[in-house]
């Protein structure tokens, strides 16, 4: 069966209270349960730090008014597990290159916790609505990774994704999902667990793209945690834990979630238009959504249903970046921080919150 078949299957049964789905055969139990307690004496060895907060004003060039309010819920990989210092967390870099594009300021808050799987994004979504300001202007989301390895049943793990992103859209926000990574690139688990890793990933992956554009989001594959650079480098791509990403991955991760993020604000400057010679086109939402999954860094956007514009946005791979911007002239002292948020700095006490 396809895996656009599979993905819409799935997304029919969390939308039709359907039962579970399951992503691997009865006859591979036995294999996989030994490879998986394999894993699990190899992947984690090193310890991970918790997770730096990173809540503040970014972008503080730009003035502190009228700031730009962006959230982050989810897992480990939204709270920005396995980095130490709290720049180097996904929250932080898209703060600042969502400053950066914008020209405002961006408050962000992260409401993600290690470990959530999807059912916790109830709590995470009254959290933010419970705000006095209202809801952020735009969320991102990043879940999916923990529902797989707990083996909770992908039609309820999108079930549960969708009613979050119903209730983020219905109060006004914009929203952008990171779709489930895949967990094959985790470089201590062996074959055959990291085919049906894979497998189950991408099959999840899809099936949170169809529920997420349905209900008026956006979504951008997370595949391999964005780009070939995890399986060329997993050592400088991974943590210490071999688990979550080190800060260069996070770094590649905002790179591809950055134009979307920017794009469903309106302030990219990059058209919506087709570009075929980057394999760009609309196709049906489910067809889209098992695309996206094969090619990290894919963006799925609603047109018009059950019709979905499947698009590449344009980013500089990690290397690029860091070259590019060591070649780039200086300007005044501090005008490079300021365009790019610097660091988080906590917000002052009379400045909004979201």
């Amino acid at each position: 069966m396809s895996r656009a078949r599979v993905a819409r299957r799935i997304a029919a049964g969390a939308a039709y209270g359907g039962g579970s789905i399951g992503l691997i055969g009865v006859a591979a139990v036995g294999v996989v349960l030994a490879e998986a307690q394999l894993a699990k004496r190899t992947v984690g060895t090193g310890t991970a730090p918790l997770p730096p907060a990173a809540d503040g004003l970014y972008g503080r060039a730009f003035g502190t008014e009228d700031p730009l309010r962006l959230a982050l819920l989810g897992d480990s990989t939204a709270a920005g597990q396995g980095v130490r210092r709290a720049g180097q967390t996904p929250g932080a870099l898209l703060a600042s290159g969502l400053a950066a594009v914008a020209e405002r300021p961006v408050a962000l808050r992260n409401v993600a916790l290690s470990g959530a799987r999807s059912d916790d994004l109830e709590r995470q979504v009254s959290l933010l609505l419970a705000q006095p300001l209202g809801p952020p202007d735009v969320c991102v989301i990043m879940i999916g990774a923990n529902d797989v390895t707990h083996r909770m049943p992908a039609t309820e793990s999108v079930r549960l994704l969708a009613a979050a992103v119903r209730r983020l859209r219905t109060a006004g926000a914009e929203v952008v999902v990171g779709t489930c990574p895949d967990l094959g690139t985790i470089e201590p688990v062996y074959q055959p667990l990291r085919w049906l890793a894979r497998r189950a990933s991408r099959q999840l992956a899809a099936a949170q793209t169809i529920v997420v554009v349905e209900q008026g989001g956006r979504t951008v594959s997370l595949g391999d945690l964005l780009g070939p650079e995890f399986a060329a480098n997993p050592r400088e791509m991974f943590g210490v834990d071999l688990f979550h990403p080190s800060a260069e991955g996070y770094a590649t991760a905002a790179m591809a979630v950055l134009p979307t993020l920017c794009a469903s604000l309106g302030v990219w400057p990059e058209p919506d238009r087709l570009e075929p010679g980057r394999s760009e086109d609309v196709l049906p939402v489910a067809k889209a959504a098992a695309e996206a999954a094969k090619q990290a860094g894919t963006e799925v956007t609603g047109v018009r249903a059950p019709w979905a514009l499947l698009k590449h946005r344009r980013r500089r791979r990690l290397t690029e970046a860091a070259e590019a911007d060591a070649a780039e002239p200086r300007g005044p002292a501090g005008a490079a921080e300021g365009a790019h948020g610097g660091r988080g700095e906590p917000l002052p006490q009379d400045a909004p919150r979201t």
